[in-house]
């Protein structure tokens, strides 16, 4: 049965650790520089609560900064992030590519829906061709709540979704299925937490597996 498939993309479709470390190093460096930062780059707690919206990231890695320091780390961090799509440094999960086109072929319509930006979003899309087979990518910019089950609930007024899955691999996407009547698959990747993951109806430990599920 034709169904929507909503993927998330960090974590999910995109190996987001090749080049999160190096990007996030590049901010708290330029950080440092200013004089602003002192300690080491806190990778292992972005790491932790990945899946997050940005603003939420930088309010919990410099909770004592003021908001413009915030926006200008965004700002780097994002243009380091994008340097390296478009150099060549990320790449997808293994499958993903073939993934993306076997479930496109079978009819079914595939979006994203990510707390990414969209010009990073948009860096994805185009290094890898992935518009070959989403009908939609959408960052969580576009919905003023920053909220992931607002997006999908936007995603699915926008185009009259009725039936379909999330699939991802943390807590937000979880919730964003689960308020928005659809059924999760859960991807026991890079950033998966098992107490998250419990959440979901499926886990899967390779992107093949969907194929199987829709």
């Amino acid at each position: 049965m034709k169904q929507a498939i909503i993927f998330d993309m960090d974590g999910t479709l995109f190996q987001t650790h090749r080049i999160l470390g190096p990007a996030l190093d590049v901010a708290f460096t330029r950080l440092r520089q200013a004089g602003k930062w002192h300690d080491a780059t806190p990778l292992d707690t972005y790491e932790a609560i990945m899946g997050v919206p940005l603003p939420q990231v930088w309010a919990t890695l410099l909770p004592n900064h003021p908001e413009a320091d915030r926006k200008q780390m965004d700002d780097w961090f994002q243009q380091a992030l994008i340097e390296r799509i478009q150099a060549g440094q990320g790449a997808l999960y293994p499958e993903a590519v073939t993934v993306l086109q076997t479930l496109h072929a079978a009819g079914h319509d595939l979006y994203v829906a990510s707390n990414g930006l969209s010009a990073y979003l948009a860096a994805i899309v185009e290094q890898f061709a992935l518009d070959r087979y989403l009908t939609g990518v959408y960052s969580i910019e576009d919905v003023d709540s920053l909220n992931k089950s607002e997006l999908v609930r936007m995603i699915r007024t926008k185009h009259g979704l009725q039936s379909g899955v999330v699939v991802g691999d943390r807590q937000s996407d979880f919730t964003a299925a689960k308020e928005n009547g659809w059924p999760a698959i859960g991807c026991r990747f890079d950033f998966a937490q098992e107490a998250e993951l419990a959440t979901a109806e499926y886990i899967v430990d390779d992107l093949m597996a969907i194929t199987q599920l829709v």
